[in-house]
């Protein structure tokens, strides 16, 4: 599969741009595990043309995370396209525009999945972004508004044309927000529409290595993308590469070496946010790296409550010493 010319193999794996997620602590640690693409947190095109400081902060990219792409979002043309050519300047590899984001505040005013209710204006932006840029621009959407709008097909054919160099959907509509089952058959009928030629990139309910082999071998994909079960999981990439590559089933990280894993992804977040923010926004991370080790509840609630560092990195050698062998089945 390539994105315009960056090339990435069979059956690439990528990191969903999630929100106080993919920040360069947690891309760190995905691409270590082998994800082949990664991308910023998404960046609104209001807050990057205002010189926003969070804006700016999420352009911030490093030569190991390449291929890297930065997402933007928003619902004014000369904004998003202002945006665009800002970005371009941070160099990532390639831009995406985020049309599939189902968050209430962005969604009702036009931006992210909203965008799907104004498809013409959907085509005017990625189309002037295209023709503005000289990096590859591709697409994050979902299949329609709602049960009664799945037009996916329609709109990723006009994406089509405005040049974009690939599509990533997302198998549910705005309305399921993350409810219900992802619908894989719609993405498959995309990808294998006669007239569709760029590379589609599914999404959605791929939460291990047998799943995303099951939806590459039914439906065609040329890549898919890994969100929220990546949240505490960063080795998922390696756990798919190795089955989808050599057929091989390796072994869920016990407590001990999910500590390691923890240890390092919390080095890297004080490193680029210090205190306070390094340890507010590892707290999900850490419930999550934890998550079903039986009679943790105690342990658990000193780990996301404690705003010291150094009482930090103590809780978690108590937890490797306390807990380490035990194996986890996720």
């Amino acid at each position: 599969m390539n994105i315009g010319n960056i090339k990435l193999g069979n059956k690439p794996i990528f990191l969903a741009p999630m929100e106080d997620v993919t920040d360069p602590s947690f891309r760190f640690m995905c691409k270590k595990f082998g994800a082949d693409i990664v991308y910023t947190e998404f960046i609104s095109s209001d807050g990057l043309i205002r010189n926003g400081k969070k804006s700016l902060q999420k352009l911030e990219i490093f030569e190991y995370e390449r291929p890297i792409g930065i997402q933007i979002y928003g619902h004014i043309p000369e904004a998003m396209l202002e945006a665009a050519l800002l970005v371009e300047k941070a160099q990532p590899d390639f831009i995406d525009i985020n049309f599939g984001c189902p968050v209430k505040k962005i969604a009702n005013r036009g931006a992210g999945s909203g965008m799907m209710k104004n498809v013409p204006l959907m085509i005017e932006i990625s189309k002037k972004i295209v023709d503005a840029v000289s990096l590859p621009v591709t697409v994050k959407t979902r299949l329609g508004w709602d049960n009664e709008s799945k037009n996916i097909i329609d709109i990723a054919l006009k994406l089509q044309d405005t040049g974009i160099k690939a599509i990533t959907v997302h198998g549910r509509t705005r309305m399921q927000m993350y409810k219900g089952n992802a619908d894989w058959e719609l993405i498959g009928a995309l990808k294998n529409h006669p007239d569709f030629e760029i590379p589609v990139i599914g999404n959605g309910d791929v939460t291990d290595a047998a799943t995303a082999a099951e939806n590459f071998k039914n439906y065609g994909v040329d890549g898919i993308m890994i969100g929220r079960a990546s949240i505490g999981k960063p080795w998922i990439f390696k756990e798919i590469k190795e089955y989808l590559h050599n057929n091989e089933i390796i072994p869920t990280p016990n407590v001990s070496k999910r500590v390691d894993i923890a240890r390092e992804h919390f080095s890297k977040s004080l490193l680029h946010k210090g205190e306070p923010r390094g340890i507010y926004e590892m707290r999900r991370h850490f419930s999550l790296y934890f998550k079903s080790i039986p009679n943790f509840k105690e342990t658990r609630m000193k780990l996301v409550t404690s705003n010291n560092a150094s009482e930090i990195f103590s809780i978690l050698d108590e937890i490797k010493i306390k807990f380490g062998e035990v194996n986890l089945n996720q």
